[in-house]
C-alpha cells in the first residue's frame, strides 16, 4: 500500500512547510484554544447571570458536618476491651463515621511497618485519619521533665506527619498535686499549685515548651490543637492565654464539649474561633467519672454559626456497651447537625 506524503517516514520527504505542524505551533494552538474556550465559558456564565461569589441558592444541598470517632471510644483505658487501631478503623467504617481520630496511647506499633498497616487499612475502608490525640505535661519546675515532654510532642508530630494526619491534640499538663486522675475528677479537675511555685510560672513553662514545638509543627505541616483538658487548660481562659502567648498558626485549639464543667456553652463559644478539631463526649449508661447533660442541637448551632466546617470527633465515655452506644451516639450527632 502506498504511503501518503503526510505520513511518510522517509527523511528525504519534501512535504511543503504549510502542511507541516510543528510541536510548538500545536502546543501554542492548544493554549490559545483553551484560553478562547475559557473566554467563551466566561461569556456564557455572565450571560446566564452566574456569580460564583454569591451565596448558595435556597435549593443548594448543604455540606454535611463531618463526624468522626476517636479510637478512645472503643477502649476508654479499660484493660478488657482494647482493640487495635486497624480494628477501630474497620468498626468506624462499618458504623458509618466520616473519619477516625487515633489515640496515641492505643498504638502498639509505631514502626514504619505499623504505620503502613494503619494507612493501608484506612485507605481500604475509605476512612480519613484526621487527628492524633496525644498526652504531655509541661507544668513542671524540672527542665529535664519539660525537655522529655517536648521531645515526646515532636515525636508525635512526626508520627502524625507519617500517618498523613493534619492535627494533634495536645495538653498543658497538670501540677500533679492530686494523688491520681480519679482524685482529680473527684475535685472537678481543680488542683492546688505546686508548693513554692506560682500559676504564672506554670504558664511560662507551658508557653516556652510550645514555642519550641511549633517550630517542628510548621516544618512537618501538622497543627497542634491545645485542648481544654484539666491543668492550666481547664478553662477557655487558660487555653486562650497559651495560644495568644505562643502566637503561632501551628498552635490552635481542640475543643472538648465534655471538659467544661461550668458555663459549658459560653466557654465552648469562646474557643470556637481557634478550633481545628471538636471532640464530642457522650455518656450512655452513665459516665465513668461524671455525666453531663449536653444539648448537641445547641452545640450544632454554635458550631455552624461560627463557620467551623472541620471534624466533630466522638469520644464515648459511658458505661454502656460500646457496640451499642457508639452507633447510638453517631445517630444522635447526625440528627443534631441535620437540624
Amino acid at each position: 500500500m502506498a504511503t501518503s506524503p503526510s505520513h511518510t517516514n522517509n527523511p528525504s520527504d519534501t512535504t511543503p512547510a504549510s502542511r507541516t505542524i510543528s510541536r510548538r505551533s500545536l502546543l501554542t494552538g492548544s493554549v490559545l484554544a483553551a484560553g478562547a474556550a475559557s473566554g467563551v465559558l466566561g461569556q456564557h456564565e455572565a450571560a446566564a447571570g452566574v456569580d460564583w461569589n454569591a451565596a448558595p441558592s435556597a435549593g443548594a444541598i448543604p455540606r454535611r458536618q463531618p463526624i468522626g470517632v476517636s479510637t478512645y471510644s472503643f477502649w476508654q483505658f479499660k484493660p478488657d476491651q482494647k482493640l487495635s487501631i486497624e480494628e477501630c478503623i474497620q468498626k468506624s467504617s462499618a458504623y458509618g463515621f466520616d473519619g477516625v481520630e487515633i489515640l496515641h496511647r492505643q498504638m502498639t506499633d509505631e514502626s514504619p511497618a505499623g504505620i503502613r498497616s494503619i494507612k493501608q487499612c484506612a485507605l481500604k475502608e475509605g476512612m480519613p485519619l484526621f487527628g492524633l490525640s496525644t498526652h504531655q505535661t509541661f507544668v513542671s519546675p524540672k527542665p529535664e521533665v519539660r525537655r522529655k515532654n517536648i521531645d515526646h510532642t515532636i515525636h508525635c508530630l512526626q508520627l502524625a506527619h507519617d500517618l498523613g494526619i493534619p492535627t494533634i491534640r495536645v495538653n498543658t499538663g497538670t501540677w500533679g498535686t492530686r494523688k491520681d486522675f480519679d482524685d482529680l475528677m473527684a475535685h472537678r479537675g481543680i488542683e492546688e499549685v505546686l508548693e513554692g511555685h506560682t500559676e504564672d510560672e506554670g504558664f511560662q513553662w507551658v508557653n516556652d515548651s510550645f514555642a519550641e514545638c511549633v517550630v517542628a509543627a510548621e516544618k512537618l505541616g501538622v497543627v497542634m490543637g491545645l485542648e481544654n483538658h484539666w491543668g492550666l487548660g481547664r478553662t477557655a481562659t487558660g487555653v486562650l492565654r497559651v495560644i495568644k502567648a505562643v502566637n503561632s498558626p501551628w498552635l490552635k485549639a481542640t475543643v472538648d464539649t465534655g471538659n467544661f464543667l461550668d458555663d459549658q456553652y459560653t466557654q465552648f463559644e469562646q474557643l470556637l474561633p481557634q478550633a481545628v478539631l471538636i471532640q464530642a463526649k457522650t455518656y450512655y449508661g452513665g459516665g465513668n467519672w461524671y455525666t453531663l447533660d449536653l444539648d448537641y442541637k445547641k452545640y450544632a448551632q454554635l458550631i455552624q454559626t461560627a463557620g467551623y466546617r472541620g471534624y466533630v470527633s466522638l469520644e464515648f465515655e459511658g458505661k454502656a456497651p460500646a457496640a451499642i452506644a457508639i452507633p447510638q451516639s453517631l445517630a444522635m450527632l447526625r440528627s443534631a447537625f441535620a437540624g
